[in-house]
């Protein structure tokens, strides 16, 4: 758990964990172009070692490259929660925004670095548990370095997680993916979470997942996994992802 906590990565929260650098929790320094737009239609689920399940059907994920090196970030959710044994509950979740910013540039023997503090605020309701009741901050770093078609991502951050029985706390993470063709790219990712709670434990897990180019704008995303210390049994998302923009000839 040392090593995994001298790395550093990334999560993006509404109902329990949610996907950060789809699909997995991890993200990377990378920003989108200027004036070009990623749009996600995507579904998250979660099952925890009691059997109770969360998630969302679906969220909506909007990037947007401001300026050079300067993304605008939002996730709209649509959270449900299932305790076992019990109805489910739908509805508006915790709209989360934030800004990536990438200060340094990739060279030989230098990463690729990008600061992405998150904003989530108490939009869903905390009573149904589609909320956490209370404005949330998350102040990540990550780097990233590539070679040929291996790329390697890595970063973490604080969580800042007022509330009464919640606490702040740490994530880290690794992602290794590799580009196999035009269409298909596979990855796979080891986390560790803090307790964000008072009465929470440690999280270690994983993922595994791939991202297919179905065209240049249209691509498919999905990954799996469970925690290897913890209490969640099993994690899965998948997303649509259209990426659009103004052409270099500015047709």
């Amino acid at each position: 758990m040392s090593l995994l906590g001298a790395l550093a990565v990334t999560l993006v929260m509404f109902v329990g964990a949610a996907w950060a650098g789809p699909p997995f929790f991890t993200d990377d320094p990378e920003t989108v172009e200027p004036q070009h737009w990623e749009f996600y239609v995507a579904t998250q689920f979660q099952k925890d070692k009691n059997g109770d399940r969360s998630g969302t059907f679906p969220h909506f994920e909007l990037n947007y490259g401001l300026v050079e090196d300067v993304q605008l970030h939002m996730i709209l959710p649509l959270a449900w929660n299932q305790p076992n044994g019990q109805s489910t509950k739908y509805g508006l979740g915790d709209l989360e925004l934030g800004v990536k910013y990438r200060f340094i540039h990739e060279r030989d023997n230098i990463p690729q670095v990008a600061f992405f503090p998150i904003v989530d605020l108490p939009t869903g309701d905390s009573d149904q548990d589609l909320g956490a009741g209370e404005t949330k901050v998350f102040l990540p770093l990550w780097f990233q370095k590539s070679s040929g078609d291996w790329t390697s991502y890595a970063g973490g951050g604080y969580w800042i997680n007022p509330g009464a029985v919640n606490q702040n706390y740490w994530f880290t993470g690794w992602t290794v993916q590799r580009k196999l063709n035009d269409y298909l790219s596979l990855g796979a990712e080891i986390f560790y979470a803090g307790p964000d709670t008072v009465d929470a434990q440690d999280r270690v897990g994983f993922n595994v997942g791939a991202i297919v180019n179905l065209t240049e704008e249209h691509h498919i995303l999905l990954a799996a996994g469970r925690d290897i210390q913890g209490d969640n049994d099993l994690s899965m998302y998948l997303a649509y992802q259209f990426t659009f923009g103004p052409k270099e000839n500015g047709n």
